[in-house]
């Protein structure tokens, strides 16, 4: 239960932090380029990578590796994880699941979502 408490914690605090973030970066470039969701992504993408970083020397805890990776950098981007499951499988020799998973998420993600927004402009 703890644990659970801690990644509930943590997305909390990704989520109102990817919120504030990207409102601060967009309201200051003029432009409907999406540029604050952007940094958003690519600063998540980068802090999943120093926080596994941490965790692969043996540095870190379950518990805080759980509150910072799945918690907070999970309510701040889901892209974070994404990348950092298609670097393990690359790391692993996997580069085949690596292609498909990126190719995949991507297409099906883009489809899934125009589905989605059909499906409510017809009901």
């Amino acid at each position: 239960m703890r644990l659970i408490l801690a990644i509930g914690a943590g997305s909390f605090i990704g989520g109102i932090s990817r919120y504030l973030l990207s409102l601060f970066i967009q309201n200051r470039i003029d432009t409907t380029f999406p540029f604050g969701t952007l940094t958003v992504n690519i600063l998540g993408c980068f802090l999943i990578g120093v926080v596994f970083g941490f965790a692969d020397r043996g540095n870190m805890s379950q518990e805080w590796r759980l509150f910072l990776a799945t918690g907070i950098l999970g309510g701040f981007t889901t892209l974070s994880a994404f990348s950092n499951e298609t670097v393990g499988m690359m790391r692993d020799g996997q580069f085949w699941y690596a292609l498909s998973y990126v190719v995949s998420s991507i297409v099906i993600g883009l489809v899934a979502t125009f589905i989605g927004i059909m499906i409510v402009k017809i009901l």
